[in-house]
């Protein structure tokens, strides 16, 4: 028998939830193993170059540290259903959602987990068990202490900081509004199957909305079909369709009832890469060769909602913007001329001109890639 995957993560973590969710809707045999400090300071830092989680460990032996890339290695396998549309429209809107959920959303998920007192006791119970399940209730609370500190140290470049709550909490009520009219229509993002996109967006809503008992109450609780989307999403059993289900909406369509996600998105998320990209353009002529970039730059100020929202920049968001272009510059010239046309009349049409430098991934962080010289005068 092969031996089964390995899932290091735990249930509050956001990306954690990416993957989990991921897994069993592809009936991957795995694992899931809770992080013990060990594990994560020695076995996960010395693999993959970072104290992260989740990480993945093959049959074969390799650690995989990001969820993008997990579920890469996974639909190489050429197993079960795709996750991603065979339509070009659709296809490109399932990624632009992934890198979406991944990056906009984790400061509304820091937000509603670190401002809201009564999540810390899930929070030390479960993250005291995993870090060191033996040990005396005394050691666990020093440990999750300093877990828990540096999370919180991490607020204020995230955007968490108390003069943008309000917009942020706003932001929030009103896009949540959005997704539980949108799955009071369809059981997931893109129709009765879920993909890449649902899979991006569920880091958020598992881990940290959906389980952190202040924002399971008040945010999620009162939305009742975004509730049944997250319990879909987190149970094995929506690999099965339902009866009489044509799959995803017909005719490449994008349901009209998302058209005001991906408003916000190009609205308010391109400016962020636009943002982010500026920065990391200013510093490239003098940047070492091979050197990974900062994990976090200086500000960008955005739009969010009514208001402005500003954070620092994070170099990573561009990767997961390079994955999403990549996928457009496969397509043929006709597929393109509809990704297009959908762009435009969301007035997004600018995120195809986004001149990004080539990155590639280095632990959590990623640096210019350095092209290969040609062999052979070729």
């Amino acid at each position: 028998m092969p031996r089964p995957y390995i899932l290091y993560g735990w249930h509050l973590s956001y990306f954690t939830g990416k993957a989990m969710c991921y897994l069993r809707y592809k009936q991957t045999t795995f694992v899931q193993k809770p992080v013990d400090m060990l594990t994560l300071l020695w076995r996960i830092k010395n693999k993959t170059g970072a104290a992260v989680m989740p990480v993945l460990v093959t049959p074969q032996g390799a650690w995989i540290n990001d969820t993008s890339q997990i579920i890469d290695h996974i639909e190489a396998q050429a197993t079960g259903t795709s996750v991603h549309p065979a339509t070009p429209v659709q296809r490109f809107a399932s990624y632009l959602m992934e890198a979406w959920g991944d990056e906009w959303w984790v400061p509304m998920a820091m937000h509603t987990r670190w401002t809201y007192p009564e999540n810390f006791t899930l929070f030390e119970r479960e993250a005291g068990d995993a870090l060191l399940p033996w040990w005396p209730g005394f050691a666990k609370k020093s440990a999750v202490k300093v877990v828990a500190n540096t999370l919180r140290g991490m607020l204020h470049a995230v955007g968490v900081r108390p003069s943008q709550l309000g917009v942020m909490d706003a932001w929030m009520a009103e896009m949540l509004d959005v997704l539980d009219r949108h799955f009071a229509e369809h059981l997931f993002l893109f129709g009765d199957r879920p993909m890449l996109g649902d899979f991006g967006l569920v880091g958020a809503m598992y881990g940290h909305l959906g389980r952190d008992p202040w924002p399971a109450r008040e945010l999620v609780a009162p939305r009742p079909h975004l509730r049944a989307w997250i319990e879909r999403m987190s149970a094995p059993e929506h690999a099965q369709l339902p009866a009489g289900s044509q799959g995803l909406l017909p005719n490449d369509q994008i349901a009209p009832t998302l058209q005001p996600v991906f408003q916000a998105i190009t609205r308010e998320f391109l400016p962020l890469l636009e943002g982010i990209l500026a920065q990391v353009q200013s510093v490239r002529p003098q940047w070492p060769e091979g050197k990974p970039l900062p994990r976090r730059l200086a500000d960008v100020a955005v739009p969010m909602g009514q208001g402005q929202f500003s954070r620092a920049a994070l170099p990573y968001s561009l990767w997961m913007a390079q994955r999403t272009l990549d996928v457009f510059r496969g397509m043929s010239a006709s597929d393109q001329a509809q990704v297009r046309q959908w762009l435009t009349e969301l007035g997004g049409e600018r995120l195809l001109a986004l001149d990004l430098p080539r990155l590639r991934m280095h632990g959590v962080r990623v640096a210019f890639d350095i092209p290969t010289a040609p062999v052979n005068g070729s």
